[in-house]
């Protein structure tokens, strides 16, 4: 075997690569973890996470990845803060292309998490002038202002909840005529008296001219359009793959999120998918932590037998 810079290389630094380099840390491997931003993936913009086990009181979401972040560099897991550009997955060694440099190691771990999908309805254009997809990182900005928050699954009740800490009314707009998000978060969200629901609806664009002043909305049964008055957009209608790199390099599914089985094995042998980024039927931080420590286990054993 070739010599390498790493036994295993992580790309990104949500809880599935957190928990991932934990465990090759902990397993004595030579590792490195790249996170192109700040280690902790989605759950650093996520305002309280209470389903995940072990904090029955429930726990913020930067104060778990900090814990996170802490405990695997305390067994000796190095982060750097850089992109992948490319992958060669051509030969045994995997090569990661860096901006300045390339970095050859035996197995690698895809962790790279997901992005929030755009509407086309102005985001590039509003962005931080009243679009967001971030209630934690933005709601202070709509002090007792007016907000429409659009979607209607886990995340986009959760953030409107939050959002009426802040906004003296949300309107909640979803394309169909019940919620997708489980019911403990429906019943908070029909509790709560500054959320009014904009029931079989879509957002088709915004208006304003130094920022937001108001979201179009249309109503796919009826075909109605309206416009109401808004000094916000919060958009949380689904979830695209950080998978840029790939360029065809590895199989995935018809949205670009990796295929891999239930070792985390994608269609290249040692190398794995975990997390968000993978083709997976539920995205939550506990699911993550666990695709992270199997694929970090298996790629350990996929080493030991080169």
């Amino acid at each position: 075997m070739a010599d390498t810079d790493y036994d295993l290389v992580i790309i990104g630094a949500g809880p599935a690569g957190l928990t991932a380099g934990l465990y090759a840390a902990r397993a004595r491997m030579k590792v490195l973890l790249l996170e192109k931003a700040v280690p902790g993936g989605q759950i650093l913009v996520t305002d309280w996470v209470e389903n995940y086990p072990g904090f029955p009181e429930g726990i913020s979401g930067y104060d778990l990845a900090e814990k996170m972040r802490i405990q695997a560099e305390e067994l000796g897991l190095e982060i750097e803060t850089a992109q992948v550009h490319s992958l060669n997955l051509s030969a045994d060694i995997k090569e990661i292309v860096l901006k300045d440099r390339s970095i050859r190691a035996k197995s690698l771990i895809i962790a790279s998490g997901a992005s929030p999908k755009k509407l086309g309805i102005g985001e590039d254009k509003y962005m931080g002038k009243g679009i967001s997809f971030c209630a934690t990182c933005d709601a202070p900005f709509f002090r007792d202002k007016t907000v429409v928050a659009i979607g209607g699954g886990d995340t986009a009740v959760q953030e409107a909840i939050f959002l009426t800490k802040f906004a003296k009314k949300v309107y909640l707009v979803h394309r169909r005529d019940e919620l997708r998000a489980t019911k403990i978060l429906q019943e908070r969200a029909f509790a709560n008296d500054k959320i009014e629901f904009v029931w079989d609806s879509v957002a088709t664009g915004v208006e304003g001219f130094f920022g937001i002043e108001g979201v179009h909305v249309k109503n796919v049964k009826t075909q109605e359009e309206k416009t109401i008055k808004a000094d916000g957009c919060f958009i949380w209608v689904g979830i695209l793959p950080n998978a840029e790199f790939l360029k065809g390099s590895i199989k995935t599914d018809e949205y670009g999120f990796i295929i891999a089985d239930a070792k985390m094995q994608t269609s290249v042998p040692g190398v794995y998918a975990a997390g968000d980024v993978r083709d997976t039927p539920l995205r939550q931080i506990s699911t993550a932590v666990g695709d992270g420590a199997i694929a970090a286990v298996c790629a350990e054993h996929y080493i030991e037998n080169l």
